[in-house]
């Protein structure tokens, strides 16, 4: 048996066709969705890049106790079980994140891996005496050093082939090349596309050029929309036209599939971490505010040969922390006591129910529940949202080890019922933005889709607390995570 991951970051389910969107060119997720099962109510768990690859890896949710940061040592890992059982996988990969501090050990559960540099802020070339572009690009023209490495590594991809996202698939498909016809293996293809900066080849932005302005603008800030409607406009073109690469990319490795009859033997999952705003609810980005739909509500692919699906769609609610799950009954390796997620086998076969509720967000910002129906963002009550504290063993941030005075009042944890009997530092925690700021929020997405209007309906904010508040106790969330809340 065999399987693959074609994951993608940012992916963004407004600008696929399968989800209905009649402007940008997919037509491969077209010819995926009619291969396999396209998933309606898919949700995001812990927000956003690394702490959903945690989930990934451990199949349960993470953002109540820690924030961005890498595997614990009493983490389970779905790849790293999956080795140990005889099952080789192996990660290719362009998320520049994998090889930073908060991300160092992910890569290392993996058989083996395979890393392609130069995505966005990656120090991968030397930036000194670089022309700043003319460019409205707030971190351009304020000249960070994330934007400016970004503007040296483009230097060295004037050729399509050279960019970071063809590289990776074109490892990819190496990959299948050699070893399509050996049996137990687990790809995992990822690319950082289309994560912003919207850098692409011209001839995928040729497809959209009615929309595009003619100036250099394709890195959206993470705050409030302050641009006018052309903008807004050019800035959704820019990123329609990498995720059209993103989708050529996509039919290159369903090419193969179909030349190499994997569809008879091999899982295919396509999913993504979470999506973005591009100008919805007057905001742009994510995480600097409430996790809408846009960006909780991710697309996701499956086809599994067992049941032999296809073109047929799905209205169970299933979140991230289902992959791994759905990974180890695939290859029929016992899933550990701590994983929360469950297979999704029989919702690809029947669309069979894996849960009542799931819950989404970020460490210290809002607690989000949704039942599929509801959505329920339940914000701090404390002005300062405190008490919060991180629950870690490898204290470090995205870049960088946590900082002497952050670890200066660290105090020992008694084990939590999934840390295998390991205390952790308990550690002041620190949140992007005090969810209070926008208070709590319930919609119904059944009759209001765009989250437009909050509803004041006690008898379903009680019914999606009392969700809430069981599915916290399942994962085990800290004390004080109650009392920020306000839900006892």
């Amino acid at each position: 048996m065999k399987a693959i991951m074609v994951m993608f970051d940012s992916l963004n389910r407004r600008m696929l066709s399968p989800y209905g969107c009649d402007w940008v060119m997919t037509p491969n997720f077209e010819r995926l969705a009619n291969h396999g099962v396209t998933f309606d109510t898919s949700y995001v768990g812990s927000m956003p890049c690394m702490p959903a690859r945690r989930e990934l890896h451990t199949g349960r949710y993470n953002f109540l106790h820690r924030s961005w940061g890498p595997l614990e040592p009493f983490d389970d890992s779905a790849p790293r079980l999956l080795d140990r059982a005889g099952v080789k996988t192996h990660l290719i990969s362009d998320h520049y994140h994998y090889w930073e501090e908060g991300g160092c050990n992910y890569h290392t559960r993996y058989s083996s891996w395979d890393i392609i540099r130069g995505q966005e802020g990656d120090p991968w070339r030397p930036e000194m005496g670089l022309p700043v572009p003319d460019s409205r690009n707030n971190q351009i023209r304020g000249g960070s050093a994330w934007a400016m490495q970004d503007w040296a590594n483009r230097a060295y991809m004037a050729r399509e082939e050279d960019q970071p996202q063809p590289t990776t698939f074109r490892h990819g498909e190496e990959f299948l090349h050699a070893n399509h016809d050996q049996d137990n293996w687990f790809l995992h293809l990822e690319t950082f596309d289309p994560h912003e900066p919207y850098f692409s080849p011209e001839r995928f932005q040729e497809m959209y050029q009615e929309y595009l302005q003619d100036r250099h603008w394709d890195w959206p800030p993470y705050r409030q929309v302050q641009e006018t409607p052309e903008d807004v406009r050019h800035m959704r073109a820019m990123s329609a036209a990498l995720h059209s690469m993103c989708d050529c990319y996509l039919g290159r490795i369903l090419d193969l599939m179909d030349e190499y009859k994997l569809w008879e033997d091999t899982l295919l999952i396509v999913n993504t971490d979470h999506g973005f705003l591009l100008g919805e609810h007057d905001w742009w980005a994510k995480c600097c505010q409430p996790f809408y739909n846009e960006i909780a509500n991710n697309p996701l692919f499956i086809w599994d040969p067992r049941s032999g699906k296809q073109g047929e769609r799905r209205q169970s609610l299933v979140q991230t922390i289902d992959l791994p799950a759905t990974l180890l009954e695939y290859f029929g390796v016992e899933r550990p006591p701590d994983m929360q997620g469950v297979p999704l086998k029989d919702t690809v076969a029947t669309d069979k129910p894996v849960r009542e509720a799931g819950l989404y967000g970020l460490f210290g910002a809002h607690v989000n529940c949704t039942d599929g129906r509801y959505t329920y963002m339940r914000a701090n009550i404390t002005p300062d949202n405190k008490p919060l504290y991180e629950y870690t063993l490898m204290p470090t941030h995205m870049r960088e080890a946590f900082s002497t005075e952050e670890l200066a009042d660290i105090q020992l944890q008694e084990p939590f019922r999934f840390t295998k009997g390991c205390r952790t530092m308990k550690i002041a925690g620190r949140s992007w933005r005090n969810a209070a700021d926008f208070g709590t929020m319930l919609f119904d997405v059944q009759s209001d889709p765009q989250q437009e209007q909050a509803l004041d309906d006690p008898a379903a904010e009680q019914m999606m607390t009392e969700h809430l508040k069981r599915l916290m106790r399942d994962n085990d969330a800290p004390v004080e995570q109650y009392e920020r809340l306000g839900v006892v």
